[in-house]
């Protein structure tokens, strides 16, 4: 097991820069999935861990070690790709024994080691079997194990279930977390999946253009985003741009009022907004609750609206409403979605959880205070 710690790391193509000045400490033991979108540079961030990437600045150290000028093969990593790359005419026993036969290790000791790894996988017994014998998922698992056999300091994921159905997906991803939490490897996932990035993760670092967005737990992430990028990228979300029009304090207790066209939102707010400052103002659409038509209790925020659609997704059902001209969405479950899916007209609608963002400047130049985004919750 090893910590990692990656210091200002950047990667260049020519006029093209891959990754930013990129920091970030992994703990011994931790497993830290790398999230964002396609191009993010989150996979070349992890194939400079690996060595297969050299970094144009900044270093690369596993403990006490400085590995940015070691090469791949002596870094002592474990690399799970997209996909298992397995050898076809290899049994399962001799691929996933193939890194200890390269390094020369006796048979009996690695025989003991293949029927240790293939009991830790769930494929006891297929040891005899050729991967195309196999399903998707279990030939994964092979993969995995043959990175196991060779007890690497540290297991790299480069969307290791991207290539597998949904219903695969979601089993494996659970495996893939009992192993790590088992072996206690020190780990690095890479996904655009956000279902598979807070199922497993210990902390979750969201990328965006070469750079990090956010650190944080899934609750941090999702609930306390801390840019645009992360508010809107993670899960869904109905956002307003508009101004502060109203602030009220009360000791370390602030109310803000964010006025966007028609629409105005009441919040919880960071003292350092100011009256006519240009936030961004978000709402989860599942903390949006339909009303009965005079019912407004409890809740900080109650509008009224006319119903435009609403789509049916079974568990859920999503309700599309025009208020003021802004369309607010919100998720009903429960018997209510079918109560709903027949329903036109008008509705009225309440919430109080509201994240407020500073806006960023539309000309280009920072919004005051960027480094220290502010946001609150209620």
């Amino acid at each position: 097991m090893s910590t990692v710690r990656l210091v200002e790391i950047s990667k260049q193509y020519g006029a093209t820069v891959a990754v930013h000045e990129l920091s970030l400490a992994i703990a011994d033991g931790e497993l830290v999935t790398l999230l964002g979108p396609s191009g993010c540079g989150k996979t070349t961030t992890l194939r400079m861990v690996a060595g297969l990437v050299e970094p144009t600045q900044g270093r690369v150290w596993f403990d006490d070690q400085d590995v940015t000028d070691v090469p791949p093969r002596r870094r002592n990593i474990g690399f799970v790709f997209q996909t298992p790359a397995l050898f076809p005419h290899m049994t399962v026993a001799d691929n996933i024994g193939f890194g200890l036969s390269v390094k020369k290790v006796k048979k009996d000791v690695i025989a003991a080691r293949v029927g240790e790894m293939l009991a830790l996988v769930g494929l006891a017994g297929y040891g005899a079997r050729l991967p195309a014998q196999m399903s998707g998922g279990q030939q994964q698992r092979v993969a995995l194990a043959r990175v196991l056999a060779t007890d690497p300091r540290v297991l790299l994921f480069d969307e290791p279930l991207s290539a597998l159905d949904r219903n695969l997906r979601d089993s494996l991803k659970y495996s893939i977390l009992e192993l790590q939490r088992r072996t206690k490897k020190t780990a690095i996932y890479v996904t655009h999946d956000q279902s598979e990035a807070f199922a497993i993760s210990d902390r979750i670092v969201v990328m965006n253009a070469g750079r990090i967005e956010q650190i944080g737990t899934q609750t941090d992430i999702y609930l306390r985003p801390e840019t645009p990028f992360v508010a809107e990228f993670i899960g869904a979300t109905n956002g307003f741009r508009g101004r502060v029009s109203r602030l009220d304090r009360d000791g370390d207790d602030t109310r803000v009022e964010v006025t966007a066209g028609a629409l105005t939102v009441r919040c919880r707010a960071p003292i350092e907004l100011a009256v006519g400052d240009e936030v961004l103002a978000y709402v989860r659409p599942e903390n949006v609750v339909v009303l009965d038509d005079r019912d407004g209790s409890g809740y900080e925020n109650v509008v009224d609206g006319q119903i435009d659609r609403v789509i049916f997704e079974g568990p859920t059902a999503q309700l599309r409403v025009d208020v003021g001209g802004r369309e607010i969405r919100a998720d009903v479950s429960g018997g209510l979605r079918l109560a709903l899916v027949e329903r036109q007209g008008r509705v009225r609608l309440g919430f109080n959880d509201v994240t407020v963002i500073r806006a960023p400047a539309t000309d280009g130049t920072p919004p005051r205070d960027e480094a220290a985004a502010t946001t609150a919750a209620v």
